[in-house]
């Protein structure tokens, strides 16, 4: 029998599943791609409400399964934006009570975790969440994952995008600074920070994005090459999260970092990982990029783990929460 995991926090409603011994299958998935501005939310609402039927159509007949294979369903109870949550939650009610299946409201950040521990093999690791919501630093520590540090403003993702915007660059902007930064460093191999400086977003143990942003939005409308300013931007926020993470692994006395949220599919990003960890003899870890980006199937698996530990959610209790923590939910499985 299968657990289906359904995904709709922002601007992605996705389908997952898992077997009955925790294999994940690819999602069934698709992405709101705002012409101009950001995500509204009402909007990614309508949209995830417009292809649900289809999504979950094509994940069963991909697998060539029917709805009565589907034994239990998961769902993002939270955080996220509260029209696209209750979408997602409308749905897993309705198959729930249509299927005789038990239901299971997940924490979205605590399910990136689980599915980068299943594919990377790591066991108790520091969590490393850059997304375009949250930024965390994570560690499991008496029975919960506690966030050691996190944004003080706007997550990283948001950032980027939000730059990105600014420079007619459409959603996601992420993989196109990317690109950008890329194929400045190619061409200036022996470039340096000399007119590129950026703040300095590290506070402790948290980390503040707005101010790098509207520097680096300063940089550009002062005639700094884009491609010069995307690699100068990438530095610094890179820098500042690989800097708290290795203070993390440092307090916490852990070996492992695990990579997880839509920006950890950034190799430049994944090479700093790398770099730190191998400098403190511990290992980085990362999964396939169609398991870092919001997915149902990161859904699926942590409903298949909860179920397994004997919990359920009942109907009364179903309710979304945008504002659901990571540290809220007790790890009851491992």
């Amino acid at each position: 029998m299968w657990t289906l995991g359904i995904e709709s926090t922002a601007h992605t409603l996705s389908f997952g599943l898992v077997d009955d011994k925790g294999i994940p299958f690819p999602s069934s998935s698709a992405t709101i791609r705002p012409e101009k501005g950001g995500i509204h939310p009402r909007e990614a609402a309508d949209h995830h409400k417009d292809c649900a039927a289809s999504l979950l159509a094509k994940l069963l007949d991909d697998n060539s399964l029917s709805a009565e294979d589907i034994s239990a369903v998961a769902y993002s109870q939270g955080p996220g934006l509260g029209p696209c949550l209750r979408i997602g939650a409308a749905i897993a009610r309705g198959l729930s009570a249509k299927l005789e299946a038990p239901l299971i409201g997940v924490n979205h950040c605590v399910a990136h975790i689980e599915i980068g521990r299943q594919q990377c093999g790591c066991d108790d690791p520091v969590l490393l969440y850059v997304s375009g919501g949250n930024t965390q630093v994570i560690a499991r520590l008496e029975g919960k994952y506690r966030v050691l540090g996190e944004t003080l403003d706007i997550g990283i993702g948001n950032m980027l995008d939000k730059f990105a915007r600014a420079q007619g660059i459409p959603f996601p902007g992420g993989p196109v600074i990317e690109k950008l930064a890329s194929e400045w460093l190619t061409e200036n191999p022996d470039c340096n920070m000399d007119g590129l400086e950026l703040p300095y977003a590290v506070r402790g143990m948290d980390l503040a994005f707005s101010g790098v942003l509207t520097a680096a939005l300063r940089l550009v409308e002062n005639g700094k090459p884009l491609g010069a300013v995307c690699w100068s931007l990438q530095e610094h926020v890179f820098s500042a999260c690989v800097e708290v993470a290795e203070r993390a692994l440092a307090h916490t006395g852990k070996s492992e970092l695990l990579l997880g949220g839509g920006v950890a599919c950034n190799t430049r990003l994944r090479t700093m990982c790398d770099l730190m960890c191998s400098e403190r003899e511990s290992f980085s870890y990362a999964p396939p990029r169609m398991y870092c980006i919001d997915n149902g199937t990161m859904i699926a698996m942590l409903g298949w783990l909860e179920l397994g530990a004997g919990r359920v959610t009942e109907f009364d209790s179903s309710a979304i929460d945008q504002y659901l923590r990571t540290d809220q939910t007790p790890i009851i499985w491992a």
